[in-house]
């Protein structure tokens, strides 16, 4: 792409406007480049044992409010507003870093297949001595046929809407494996014209889950699309 629009370039230089067209898709071209082989640096680093930092009490509330502040701009430009329910004192062992990526990919996953006027709502809490994380969006749903491949590396739902957005495909496939690398995992709920939710579910530290008592949280995104 980028060559055709360089040839593109030389071909309209006595013509400005062409220029200036041809040099704004080159922009938003090798943007998309670069996300891409930032996706998949990372995903090769994953995809390596022993790949987190040294292990470390994290605040899931703390790495998701992070996360959501990262992806405001995304949301505000297609006019999704985001939502929060975060519980307090939430902690996992593990990387924030690594957490901040996955949650951040998880709601721009969500704003992206959102249309303008819709929510997305990002939770936090402890469920069955497990820490979930729910994003829930209000977008038209994934076929049941396809549910279990949203994870796959490369793989779209909507390729033209993937264009649109500048997506990878690579985002959930990051997803799955950082919460592989924190014992856990990513679940998806989705009904055809009621939205999605993405859950990932973590092991609390050790010393949490010893006689820990259940703790119900706020009302989980995950039981359904947002209201």
């Amino acid at each position: 792409g980028l060559a055709l629009l360089a040839e593109a370039v030389l071909e309209a230089k006595d013509d400005p406007e062409a220029v200036a067209r041809f040099a704004r898709r080159m922009q938003v071209e090798s943007t998309r480049l670069t996300h891409l082989v930032q996706d998949i640096l990372d995903l090769s680093r994953l995809q390596i044992a022993d790949t987190l930092h040294e292990p470390e009490r994290v605040d899931v509330g703390a790495v998701a409010a992070e996360a959501v502040e990262q992806s405001t701009l995304l949301a505000e430009s297609r006019g999704v507003e985001i939502v929060t329910s975060l519980a307090q004192g939430v902690r996992v062992f593990g990387d924030a870093d690594l957490l901040t990526t996955a949650i951040r990919n998880l709601v721009a996953n969500a704003v992206n297949y959102s249309a303008s006027g819709t929510r997305v709502a990002v939770s936090v809490r402890t469920q069955e001595l497990l820490v979930e994380i729910s994003v829930a969006d209000q977008g038209k749903g994934i076929p049941e046929s396809e549910q279990t491949r949203i994870f796959e590396r490369f793989y779209r739902v909507d390729a033209a809407r993937s264009r649109e957005t500048g997506g990878t495909g690579l985002g959930l496939a990051i997803v799955t494996h950082i919460c592989a690398n924190h014992g856990g995992e990513v679940t998806v709920w989705s009904e055809q014209g009621h939205g999605s939710t993405l859950t990932s579910r973590l092991p609390p530290p050790p010393a949490a889950r010893t006689g820990a008592r259940r703790d119900p949280g706020p009302p989980a995104a995950s039981s359904g699309p947002p209201t």
